[in-house]
């Protein structure tokens, strides 16, 4: 996954440690720490992925 095009969350800052997501033409969500982008890589299905950003925008209040 060397060649995977990560694109860092919109929320974070610079220099903090963030959360990346790229997606793969195989029809999957990859999400990782920036601090360490090769070591846990979570995969999801988009509708997954979807479920996890609706809860979060539920619960999260945007400053």
């Amino acid at each position: 996954m060397t060649s995977t095009p990560w694109q860092k969350s919109s929320y974070c800052g610079e220099g903090e440690s963030c959360v990346h997501v790229a997606a793969t033409p195989t029809e999957t969500i990859h999400l990782t720490e920036s601090s360490d982008p090769t070591g846990a890589i979570l995969t999801a299905t988009p509708a997954t992925f979807h479920a996890l950003l609706t809860t979060l925008k539920k619960e999260t209040p945007r400053a």
